[in-house]
């Protein structure tokens, strides 16, 4: 039985650590934690001090260890206040002073503690035994340090008692009120009971034994909801995240460790049994072990987290899961177009060849093959080409200095979604029919491709803009969520910043006269569009309408509208949005190429944000004066 105590006392030192790694690694700038990962440090002192007392063969080792093991044991009751006023102050009541003293006061004390019982006979005296356990005797001024002991959990019951009262929703008082039980593991864990009350144990020595590993089972829970709870402070990660991180954890960690030095000692004792001392079993039950839980944790991981965490968002989170396998990366179809391009080489031929995609009037090379590189010259523009051929199954195919080009249109529009190339001498009519044939499967292929890709460069726009929202809600509902509200009262464009905002407010000219993006934009909730609905029947898209048109007119310069360079900006808004022209005849008109036309668009896009971004710091500040007048 005390081999399996030790095993305990081992295990909980190895807990203590681990979370106190946690703690340091995932959420080591909010205070709460650090103090917390002061006091797992405390019981991981005490822990691995009491394994390394009991496993001693000398009585003077035994004693260093039990003096050393007074770092843990002196210093919990200043953390312990410490953790609590860090508590109270997260809910929304931070300390004036006086608590910032007493708490000073406090590590002085406990650092004078553990001198003194390091290093002098004053706080503990010699070596006793109850049984196999060791103990260190009361000195004259232990009572002093029980004292304290007693003092400081006072301190911490109220200032605990008053964070838990001050916590305004039903989970963060759940949470609270796990801290607050978990709390006890410290006490439990460190105060040195046998010390206290002179070895008086019970005479019944399982009793004892059954005691003893009791308690260690409560610490070590108490420790994990300690560190669940104090891990949702000051991240902006969802809830389901923080539980599945910290379940990792403690499975591969603590579970995984604790396990293995278990299998490990039992394997020793059995062949010290059965007389085979330092068996070659010993190593080989430690590497099985690690990889059987390893591999265990592996597989039923996932399901558990579903089962345990996820709730009704489970089916969401399926959807993430199934994205994050599935989702074609930019290096994917980059493989899979270099593969249709070689393919369509062969078939024609052709030295090289290049794919390139069309987007928004533009053409961005994708892949290219062969000895040539297309990007020595420029990409030939969509609709003008040398020469044409109509072939069946192929549709126009144009002749581009020294290439044969066939556009890839969408399967669901005749939008061209990209340009195949084929740098080849022989004329496309030249083609037998089963080249033709395997061409245009080759072309469908390709054109699907880069209809993928350009579907998921939307999706990771929207991501890109959804990301900066997401993270502060997060952040402002883990900041609220312990009584913190003013991190709610925040207006829209700190919450998006410029870039996102001028994603917005492109999409939203984009479909300026109708469209869902016009309808369903974030911008609606901007409160300079909720005070020019007022002036449109209450109308929010035409208030928002109205509002980009604003915008739009701060960009435009005084005096008569002319095409030169200083009206760029207000002319290419005009006519590209307001007006609905194309992007070709835009940028005819403009003289000026397309690709320069949308370099110059994101400018003046950028600049109708500022202006909106302005309008609404005003807006806000006016209504905020008129509150407080």
């Amino acid at each position: 039985m005390p081999v399996f105590v030790q095993i305990l006392n081992a295990g909980n030192a190895i807990t203590a650590f681990s979370l106190l790694f946690y703690a340091l690694t995932f959420n080591l700038r909010e205070r709460t934690a650090r103090i917390l990962a002061l006091l797992l440090g405390c019981l991981a002192i005490v822990y691995a001090t009491d394994v390394l007392a009991g496993t001693a063969v000398l009585e003077s080792e035994k004693t260093l260890w039990l003096r050393m093991q007074w770092l843990g044991i002196s210093f919990v009751p200043a953390a312990y206040m410490h953790l609590s006023d860090a508590l109270l102050a997260a809910t929304g009541r931070p300390s004036r002073g006086r608590r910032h003293w007493v708490i000073r006061f406090g590590y002085l004390l406990s650092t004078l503690g553990f001198v003194l019982a390091a290093l002098t006979p004053v706080m503990v005296g010699g070596l006793a035994h109850v049984g196999p356990i060791a103990y260190l005797t009361a000195g004259p001024l232990f009572l002093v340090f029980a004292a304290f002991f007693l003092v400081s959990l006072s301190f911490t019951g109220v200032n605990l008692w008053r964070a838990y009262q001050r916590c305004l929703t039903k989970v963060s008082r759940r949470r609270m009120r796990y801290l607050m039980f978990g709390s006890l593991a410290p006490l439990l864990g460190t105060f040195p009971f046998l010390t206290a009350t002179g070895g008086i144990v019970p005479q019944v020595p399982t009793l004892t034994w059954i005691l003893l590993i009791g308690v260690n089972l409560l610490v070590a829970a108490q420790m994990v909801l300690m560190s669940y709870a104090v891990a949702y402070f000051g991240v902006s990660f969802p809830d389901r995240v923080v539980k599945s991180r910290l379940f990792q954890w403690i499975l591969r960690g603590p579970v995984v460790a604790s396990a293995t030095l278990a299998i490990t000692v039992l394997v020793n004792r059995v062949g010290i049994v059965l007389g085979l001392e330092n068996s070659r079993a010993v190593p080989f039950a430690m590497v099985a072990t690690i990889l059987a839980l390893q591999f265990l944790i592996t597989l039923v991981r996932p399901t558990v987290e579903r089962w345990l965490f996820y709730g009704q968002d489970r089916h969401d989170v399926e959807r993430l899961h199934l994205l994050e396998e599935r989702l074609l990366t930019s290096g994917d179809l980059r493989q899979y177009l270099e593969s249709i391009l070689n393919a369509a080489c062969d078939l024609t031929a052709a030295p090289s060849g290049f794919v390139a995609a069309v987007g928004d009037g533009s053409v961005e090379l994708a892949v290219s093959v062969g000895q040539e590189d297309p990007l020595e010259g420029e990409l030939p523009p969509i609709l003008l080409a040398e020469d044409q051929v109509e072939i069946d199954n192929l549709g126009s195919v144009f002749r581009w200095e020294g290439y044969w080009l066939t556009l890839l249109h969408a399967p669901e529009s005749e939008e061209v979604a990209g340009i195949l190339g084929l740098r080849t001498a022989v004329h496309p009519r030249d083609l037998r029919p089963e080249e033709i044939e395997g061409l245009s499967l080759l072309r469908e292929r390709a054109t699907v491709a880069l209809t993928n890709r350009a579907l998921q460069r939307d999706v990771f726009s929207a991501v890109d803009r959804l990301v900066p929202l997401v993270e502060e809600i997060q952040r402002m509902r883990s900041a609220a969520r312990y009584g913190n509200l003013q991190s709610l009262a925040l207006p829209l464009e700190e919450v998006a910043g410029d870039a996102g905002l001028a994603d917005l407010v492109k999409e939203a000219l984009g479909h300026y006269w109708g469209g869902p993006r016009l309808t369903e934009s974030p911008l609606l909730g901007l409160r300079i569009v909720r005070d020019a609905m007022q002036d449109h029947d209450g109308n929010a898209v035409n208030a928002l309408r109205s509002i980009l048109l604003s915008g739009i007119d701060q960009v435009r310069p005084e005096g008569e509208r002319r095409f030169t360079g200083e009206w760029m900006l207000y002319n290419i808004l005009e006519m590209k949005f307001l007006q609905g022209r194309k992007v070709r005849d835009v940028a005819m008109r403009l003289a000026m190429s397309e690709a320069d036309l949308y370099r110059k668009q994101k400018v003046a896009i950028a600049s109708v944000a500022k202006a909106m971004v302005e309008m609404e710091r005003e807006a806000t500040l006016s209504a905020h004066n008129e509150s407080s007048s």
